[in-house]
């Protein structure tokens, strides 16, 4: 750990996800020589992934970084809560000692309600000489368990923040709706430029000509049901061309719990990979013909290359993407989600232009003068 000593920002960062679209402000808050604090709860491992993004490592590390993926898979439970308790109380303890004038934070997680929690007013009530800030606020799906717990977990951080940067019009929107308190900003998705950025680290892999759908499937409230593992499953049958899917560890495993396994060794044309780092799994988006996912940030990536994204969930947070004309909410609909499926691969959807929601390359940038002035 460095010398306790005056700077500015403070970023609280506990996934790999977090890492990665609070990573193009590091790199231009290290372009511009500011000093940052980075702390790091430990939920995700990250070094790793700082040293090929070329930024600093954790100079707090909160609790020990997990040897697998991640430190709970998809379960809340006791141990989760009493580490959420335990984390909202070390982030306070931090930031009493460093005294910064921001504290930034990313998106929906535990680490991220943890971080908005813990430097805020009502932690910090006769201590408090920051502003703490919510990157990605304003994101809604409508339902609080879907996805959960990370519906809750945004809402939580925009009513604990005193600055939200919202990322698209209806994001703020949204906010301005709830009547929020803090201070809101329209300002776009970082994602914008993490995805730019990892493109160009991807020049080192190689690079396919060949047709394929790029599969990434990992919602707890998915893997929680074998009903809804069930409907994914006969989706993915139904892809003709070959398709490439890196697999979560716990998504195998739910897999396996359900007997479905052998059904997915079974597709002749899937060709199941590790999980990868995100340069890779950028250059894998930006080749492929289309997605299927149930995740989040994929479908802010699929609207930076212009890639169909088949979505495989009942309400999705990032609903800007909807009007482009290449995401589809299929709300596990087997039947509709074959018939896109096909409209796909028969090369029957037209791609029309449009202007990316979530903003354009430079962002961060912008983000950084903001926070400097």
């Amino acid at each position: 750990m460095r010398k306790l000593h005056h700077s500015k920002i403070v970023i609280v960062i506990g996934t790999k996800a977090e890492l990665i679209k609070c990573m193009p402000i590091m790199l231009e808050l290290q372009a511009k020589e500011e000093d940052y604090w980075f702390i790091h709860t430990g939920q995700h491992p990250v070094r790793e992934a700082c040293k090929k993004f070329g930024v600093k490592e954790p100079d707090f590390v909160l609790s020990e970084e997990p040897k697998i993926s991640t430190k709970f898979w998809s379960k809340i439970n006791k141990n989760s809560f009493v580490w959420n308790i335990s984390m909202i109380f070390k982030i306070k303890q931090v930031l009493r000692k460093i005294r910064p004038r921001y504290v930034i934070y990313h998106g929906d997680t535990m680490s991220a309600a943890d971080a908005a929690i813990g430097s805020s007013k009502l932690f910090n009530l006769f201590n408090k000489t920051w502003k703490n800030v919510h990157l990605e606020a304003g994101l809604r799906s409508g339902s609080l368990l879907e996805p959960f717990p990370e519906e809750i977990s945004r809402r939580i951080c925009d009513g604990f923040s005193d600055i939200l940067l919202a990322v698209s019009d209806l994001s703020e929107g949204n906010l301005k709706k709830e009547g929020k308190k803090g201070e809101i900003i329209k300002i776009g998705n970082t994602i914008v430029d993490s995805a730019v950025i990892a493109l160009t680290l991807a020049k080192k892999y190689k690079r396919t000509k060949e047709e394929y759908v790029l599969i990434n499937l990992h919602r707890h409230e998915h893997l929680r049901s074998r009903k809804n593992m069930k409907k994914i499953v006969e989706c993915l049958k139904r892809v003709k061309i070959k398709a490439i899917w890196p697999l979560h560890d716990n998504t195998k495993m739910h897999l396996e719990d359900y007997g479905l396994w052998e059904e997915i060794k079974g597709m002749k044309n899937l060709k199941i990979i590790s999980l990868t780092d995100y340069p890779y799994f950028i250059s894998l988006l930006a080749d492929c013909k289309y997605i299927i996912t149930d995740g989040g940030s994929i479908q802010e990536e699929s609207l930076v290359f212009k890639k169909p994204c088949i979505i495989l969930r009942n309400v999705t947070e990032r609903q800007e993407g909807l009007s482009t004309g290449i995401n589809f909410l299929t709300k596990l609909d087997v039947e509709k989600t074959k018939e896109i499926i096909k409209e796909i691969e028969e090369n029957k959807l037209k791609i029309k232009n449009f202007e990316n929601p979530y903003g354009k390359k430079g962002l961060s940038k912008k983000i950084v003068e903001l926070l400097l002035k």
